[in-house]
């Protein structure tokens, strides 16, 4: 019997305030450094999606999230040149407690909102991508898979 392909789990918020989103430019973790993303991370086992993200936001950013005050707003499948395939929950923040600060100064060396009329040039792609679809309303897209939808 053949094992069934493991995919690799993650969340991402989407914290938007007055036609600001937050960004942080990552550093010192070999992957996408220099580069601007969003609060985020894998989830760990037995870990809801909701959850997960609520962990990651005090982890990363410091702030208390009710997990009733997130919402899904995009789902990206995502196979890397790797071959290593991922499937990304992107969720709206609509509601935190505390102050947003930069608690992973050595995995981050900046956090703050950007318009979304002018996001920095050196953003993440795939997280650019499901923002940009997310405010549109496209709630599902699917990345470096070749195949057609037919």
């Amino acid at each position: 019997m053949s094992q069934r392909f493991p995919f690799v789990g993650a969340v991402y918020a989407f914290i938007i305030e007055a036609e600001q989103v937050l960004l942080a430019r990552r550093i010192n973790t070999g992957y996408c450094d220099g580069e601007y993303g969003v609060p985020a991370g894998h989830l760990d086992g037995g870990e809801s999606v909701y959850a997960g993200l609520c962990r990651e936001l005090a982890e990363e950013v410091g702030i208390v999230v009710d997990p009733s005050d997130l919402t899904v707003v995009h789902v990206m499948q995502r196979r890397l040149r790797d071959g290593h395939e991922r499937f990304d929950v992107f969720l709206r923040v609509l509601r935190y407690q505390g102050t947003v600060t930069n608690t992973e100064p050595h995995k981050c060396d900046e956090v703050r909102f950007f318009p979304l009329t002018a996001l920095p040039q050196n953003m993440i792609p795939y997280v650019q991508t499901a923002l940009q679809l997310s405010l549109r309303g496209e709630y599902f897209s699917v990345e470096g898979y070749h195949e057609s939808r037919t």
